[in-house]
């Protein structure tokens, strides 16, 4: 079938581009307006808080910029990972298998000395570390020597934990810098996920137009080493730096495993069911969205009700804009939100809507996966990936905003990045047992392990939110 997946990609295409318009219209309708209340303002010799309008622009256009050349780097090799190892090097499928479980591990076992790195020693050097050890792990694979290829891999894994821990700290830090309300921190994040989106979709075209090019699987590694370079300059040059504790030089500094600061960590974490039940949905929901990267093409393959070859560039690409439409949905939900100034009686509080959001986010993510593994149905099984992918748009942002509330921003990336141990031990016990084979059992526990989630979240921090039990970020 095609032509059906031509056809929905159109309509995604066109019903995102719709969506994209109507949002910078109003966008433009609120900056007019903030330009007439300011002019008013001075007009009557009242200050105008103008400063935080242009103070949001700044951090926006800081984060974005580099956000989208190291999404893109990421997004470059994604396709080609599997085929270089398989293909171009020969490796059985023993050994990829044992590669991409390296970097899964890798990245487990690094996260928490990630994230302490990041609060004792700067959110900026982690990130700028993250595009050198990208660079290095890209510059491996261009060796078809496997113990080069697992190093690799080894700095592949440490560069993910850098990558969604010390970055979004960063973000988060940056903007009490600015003094920029939560409210702000959300919009950031929800268009630092539609970016992801139109990167993501860009990336999969530039690198098929590379391989072609250059008739090597392992161009693209080439390309993303470039941008990673350049996102290294940017952040050198615009970035500031913050930390969790003030950068200080301590006792624990001597401590090489940090054990003093991750018992620390896990001490906060075990003695806060707030911070139990993100940790929680964090490996749930994250977890659930690596398997589906394993998952969604046997079984799109077994309900095919055609003979010829699935086009997974354009399903790849419906998943991607749907996505896109998840983070805008995002969007539109938080700019109508009522402002903090109004959290009273019946009026949902920032941390109790974002709450509510997450617990719906892993409701309908568990409906998805359940319908696509319940109906037998080509078409189902698709839109069903769709409305898992478009909370997928969602779920970053919501998460993230979360994590700002209810971090603290003493232990803001050590929190971030241990959340991700459990992540990545769950993937890669998954891996192992050969989730492709049991891949109906994989889809109906992570349906089943997001349901959780969901009612988890809505018991435990709606209902602490809604009671007025907030703690500033």
């Amino acid at each position: 079938m095609p032509q059906f997946y031509e056809l929905q990609l159109i309509v995604l295409t066109s019903f995102c581009a719709l969506t994209l318009l109507i949002d910078r219209h109003v966008t433009r309708r609120k900056s007019v307006k903030l330009s007439m209340v300011v002019d008013h303002c001075l007009e009557q010799g009242v200050p105008a808080a103008n400063g935080e309008s242009k103070s949001l622009e700044t951090l926006t256009r800081q984060y974005l910029v580099v956000y989208g050349i190291v999404m893109g780097a990421d997004w470059l090799q994604g396709p080609y990972v599997y085929s270089l190892y398989r293909e171009q090097y020969g490796f059985s499928e023993r050994i990829v298998a044992i590669l991409f479980v390296t970097g899964f591990m890798s990245a487990g076992l690094a996260a928490p000395f990630v994230g302490i790195y990041a609060d004792q020693h700067g959110r900026k050097r982690t990130c700028l570390l993250f595009c050198i050890t990208y660079m290095f792990s890209c510059a491996c694979i261009l060796f078809p020597w496997l113990p080069i290829l697992l190093f690799g891999r080894i700095l592949s894994g440490i560069s993910t934990s850098i990558l969604f821990s010390a970055f979004e700290s960063w973000l988060v830090s940056a903007s009490t810098c600015f003094m920029l309300p939560q409210s702000d921190i959300s919009v950031i994040m929800g268009r630092a996920t539609l970016l992801n989106g139109f990167v993501a979709t860009g990336a999969g075209v530039v690198s098929n137009g590379i391989v072609s090019i250059s008739s090597s699987f392992a161009s693209p590694f080439i390309a993303s080493g470039a941008l990673l370079m350049l996102a290294w300059g940017l952040m050198r040059v615009s970035w500031i730096e913050n930390y969790g504790h003030g950068g200080s030089t301590t006792d624990d500094d001597w401590d090489i495993f940090q054990t003093s600061r991750l018992r620390a960590a896990w001490n906060i974490v075990q003695h806060d069911s707030l911070l139990l039940t993100l940790g929680l949905t964090q490996t749930c929901f994250e977890g659930s969205m690596y398997l589906f990267v394993f998952l969604w093409v046997p079984s799109l393959q077994e309900v095919s009700m055609s003979s010829e070859l699935l086009p997974l560039g354009y399903i790849f690409s419906s998943f991607m804009i749907s996505m896109m439409l998840g983070s805008l949905l995002y969007t539109a939900i938080v700019s109508h939100s009522p402002p903090p100034s109004t959290v009273a009686g019946s009026i949902d509080s920032p941390l109790t809507i974002h709450a509510k959001l997450s617990s719906m986010v892993s409701a309908v993510s568990a409906l998805a996966l359940a319908v696509s593994i319940s109906f037998q149905d080509e078409k189902i099984c698709f839109w069903a990936f769709c409305a898992f992918e478009a909370c997928v748009g969602m779920y970053y942002p919501v998460q993230g905003t979360l994590r700002g509330f209810l971090i603290t921003n003493e232990h803001r990336a050590t929190l971030s990045a241990l959340f991700r141990i459990p992540l990545n031990m769950f993937v890669v016990v998954s891996l192992l047992t050969g989730v492709s084979s049991v891949r109906y059992a994989v889809l109906t526990a992570s349906a089943l392990m997001l349901a959780f989630s969901s009612i988890m979240t809505g018991a435990i921090i709606v209902k602490r939110s809604d009671g007025g039990n907030q703690r500033p970020a």
